[in-house]
């Protein structure tokens, strides 16, 4: 079995610091973020620019490389509505260590997101919805078909698109959160790979119980087959509960160190 893949979330323009590193060009605060989240454990890193309408394509440009020349070709998760700016971005963009993730496609506006990623050789982050949150699993299940078969007709692996339940907040849609993980489970058994935005699911909760709600959730997704996660690396406790789960499906041989990989 393959190790569980992290993609760390916090290069964001939402954040002041990121997004004024962005405007300005000063890599300073951006590789900061960028070595805490590799140094905690992330496989990929994502790099939301936002819209970026006006100079989105060399900000991408500019932060791809930026990254990759910094951190020996760490593969990276290009994250902004802006399609010009995904292709830019790719690009310049190095494989030695991983294709390019495209974030997102959808079944629905940004369904055309799929023939970018497929165009361009890339993986997508394919999310089960249309127009709003699916209402049900066989909603999903019909979303899930809808652009799997664009992909596959598009000549893309079944592997590169990584198909999204969408993680829902757990106040006001406790309801919901078992559905959510048998949605996993049935991707998992059509042999998809899976990901998604896990810390949606602790929204308006303390800040000290979300690290406890997350962890919760990535244990109980790994078990139903989840292969991958948008996160916070820098979480701790996320992190030793996510390699502590791949010990347990033996995913990678137990050390003692094992934290420390």
């Amino acid at each position: 079995m393959a190790k569980f893949i992290t993609i760390g979330e916090r290069i964001h323009c939402i954040s002041p610091a990121i997004r004024e590193a962005m405007a300005t060009r000063n890599p300073e605060p951006i590789l900061k973020r960028a070595k805490e989240q590799l140094e905690a454990g992330a496989t990929y890193l994502d790099v939301n620019i936002g819209p970026a309408e006006s100079d989105g394509e060399d900000l991408m440009k500019w932060a791809v490389t930026l990254l990759q020349s910094e951190f020996d070709n760490v593969p990276l998760c290009l994250d902004t509505a802006n399609t010009k700016a995904i292709e830019a971005g790719i690009s310049v963009y190095n494989r030695a260590k991983g294709k390019p993730i495209v974030n997102s496609a959808d079944a629905g506006d940004r369904i055309e997101n799929i023939d970018l990623a497929a165009a361009n050789d890339a993986i997508v982050i394919a999310l089960c919805s249309a127009h709003g949150i699916a209402a049900d699993n066989d909603e999903r299940m019909m979303h899930c078909q809808n652009m799997l078969e664009r992909g596959l007709t598009l000549g893309m692996e079944e592997t590169d698109l990584w198909f999204d339940p969408l993680f829902l907040v757990v106040k006001g849609m406790q309801d919901k959160q078992l559905e959510v993980l048998e949605a996993i489970k049935m991707f998992s058994e059509m042999g998809l790979n899976t990901t998604g935005g896990l810390s949606n699911n602790s929204n308006g909760m303390p800040k000290h119980i979300r690290p406890i709600m997350d962890s919760a959730m990535v244990a109980m997704a790994m078990m139903q087959g989840m292969t991958s996660a948008i996160v916070n690396p820098c979480d701790q406790r996320l992190m030793e509960t996510i390699k502590s789960c791949d010990v347990l499906k033996n995913n990678v041989l137990y050390a003692d160190s094992y934290l420390e990989l």
